[in-house]
Formats: C-alpha cells, sequence, structure tokens
C-alpha cells in the first residue's frame, strides 16, 4: 500500500510539474524580451531531467513491487519500442497533416491497463523517438508531458463502457475511436502553449502581458483556428481510421497478456478457510489467495483470471 501512495504522488508530481512549465510563461512580465528561437532554452533541460527521473523513480518502484509488475515493465518496454518505431517511419515518410500512428498505442494501452502505465508510454514513447530520430529540443519535454496526460486520460473511459456493459463489443472501440478524435485535437492545442506566449504577429491572435484571462482565451482560440486546426483535425481523423481499422484486435491482444500476468492460486480443496485476499488493480493487476500459514496451500490450482 505505502509503495502504490508513493507512485501515485510521484505521477501526480510529474502532473504538476507539467501543469507548471505550460503557464509559469503568462505569469513572467519580462516575457517578451526572449526571442522565439531562444523560447524554453534555460529551463527544458531541468524539466526534462526531472521529467525522465521522475519515470524511472517510478519504474524502480514497479519492478520492486510484486512480480507480475516487472512482467508489466517488461512489455512497456516493447510497446514503447514499437512506437518509437512508428514514429520513425512517420518522420521518414511523413503523412498529410498531424496524423501519427503513436497515439494508437498510447490510448489503448492507458485505457487497458491503467493510467499510470499510459502516463508511462506516452512519456516515454517521445523520449526514446526523439533520441532516434534527432527530435531532440526545448519542445521535448512538453511533448512527453501531453502524451503522458493522454495516456493518463484513457482510463477514463472505463466507467462508461462498463456501465453499457459493452466491453469487447463495438461501442467500446466506438467509444475509444471518439475520445481519440479529441485527443487529436487536444494534443494540438496544448503544445501550442509552450511557444505561443513567446509569438509575435497580428495582436487579435498572441498574447501579450497585461491582458485579461478571457482576452487571452479568446486570442488564442483565433490563433489556433487560424493555424492549428485543420492540421489537428487530420490527426483526429487519422487517430479515428487506425482504431475503428485496428482497435478490436489489438485490444484483445492487450487483455490476452493482461491475463497471463494476472492469475490467482485457489486450494484444490474447500476444507481449508482462505484468511487472505490480496488484489491488486491497474497495470500489472494481480489477484491471489493464500493459504492459512500465508502460502499457497498444498495441492492448490493454478487460475488466470482477467484484471478488473
Amino acid at each position: 500500500m505505502r509503495q502504490r501512495i508513493l507512485s501515485f504522488a510521484i505521477y501526480g508530481l510529474s502532473a504538476g510539474i507539467g501543469v507548471v512549465a505550460f503557464v509559469y510563461p503568462f505569469l513572467v512580465p519580462s516575457l517578451q524580451s526572449a526571442a522565439l528561437g531562444q523560447v524554453h532554452t534555460n529551463d527544458a533541460p531541468l524539466m526534462l531531467t526531472a521529467l525522465v527521473g521522475l519515470c524511472f523513480v517510478v519504474l524502480l518502484l514497479e519492478v520492486q513491487g510484486q512480480a507480475v509488475n516487472a512482467k508489466f515493465v517488461a512489455l512497456l518496454g516493447i510497446l514503447v519500442s514499437i512506437n518509437a518505431v512508428l514514429r520513425f517511419l512517420e518522420v521518414a515518410i511523413p503523412g498529410p497533416g498531424g496524423i501519427s500512428p503513436i497515439f494508437f498505442l498510447i490510448l489503448l494501452t492507458g485505457y487497458v491497463y491503467g493510467g499510470r502505465f499510459g502516463f508511462l508510454m506516452g512519456a516515454l514513447t517521445f523520449l526514446v523517438s526523439a533520441l532516434i530520430t534527432g527530435a531532440v529540443g526545448p519542445w521535448l519535454p512538453y511533448q512527453m508531458f501531453t502524451a503522458g496526460w493522454a495516456g493518463m486520460s484513457a482510463s477514463l473511459c472505463r466507467p462508461l463502457v462498463r456501465l453499457l456493459r459493452a466491453e469487447g463489443r463495438w461501442f467500446e472501440v466506438l467509444t475509444l475511436a471518439a475520445f481519440a478524435a479529441l485527443w487529436g485535437f487536444l494534443f494540438g492545442a496544448i503544445i501550442n502553449v509552450w511557444f505561443w506566449p513567446y509569438a509575435t504577429g497580428p495582436a487579435d491572435q498572441y498574447w501579450e502581458p497585461g491582458i485579461s484571462f478571457l482576452d487571452t482565451l479568446r486570442r488564442y482560440a483565433a490563433f489556433y483556428l487560424a493555424t492549428s486546426l485543420v492540421w489537428d483535425a487530420l490527426r483526429a481523423v487519422g487517430n479515428v481510421l487506425l482504431i475503428l481499422a485496428f482497435g478490436a484486435p489489438t485490444l484483445r491482444a492487450l487483455r490476452r497478456f493482461q491475463q497471463r500476468f494476472a492469475f490467482s492460486y485457489e486450494p484444490a480443496y474447500g476444507s481449508e478457510t482462505l484468511t487472505s485476499h490480496r488484489a491488486y488493480h491497474g497495470a500489472g493487476e494481480f489477484h491471489g489467495a493464500e493459504g492459512a500459514c500465508g502460502h499457497v496451500a498444498p495441492g492448490g490450482t493454478r487460475r488466470r483470471t482477467g484484471a478488473r
């Protein structure tokens, strides 16, 4: 329990650092003294170091937990590698607009394995792929934060799917496709904020110190509609098409891995009473029942169960 609390605290700290990183330029009075080409050149390395360090701390905590967690960490490494290769192909053979294949796995793994897994999947995907493609720059930590939030939020689709008892049905895929379309726009809208306070241009589309919060939103909306809407719309369309085409088989494959890593031991005879019952839910869920002495009862059988 203590490890789980510490793990959640680290995720919360990561999210807090990300929010502060995006909004603090609006609070700096001498903001416009920085040239656009030098945006975040001083603070980006610090944020990147902090985010990567927090990710590795979380991975160490997960590995030191149940043995099943180590298997999920290994699975995370495989999935991140797949996504990094997909992004390399995206850079080598660019598609139209913002279409990208990497959000497909980020959202589906966050949905199946939980928000913590999804956050690591998103953040590490951009880190590893940036090292491969040479896309390391002051924008990288902002991409990592935003992709991590996308993966973390995918688990919010679970209550609706469970409420409608749609798991494994077509409605589940449609729900995830709609959520992926939403993040097609959100990713671009959030990422723009890393440089927008420093940019210059038409007064009705760019920020300047001293304007009100509502005026800031109005100007950013005008900037987004003029510069990013079409690009992000293509990303949203690409996300939807990928999930509609490959979502169902990918969900089945991810759940098969989940079931292999989550199992329970049950006594072969019914006379013994179970004195302890442990359930660990989330990424690498573990469901186990032990005998009276805290060990697997003699003659026990092993039964795999799906994580809840």
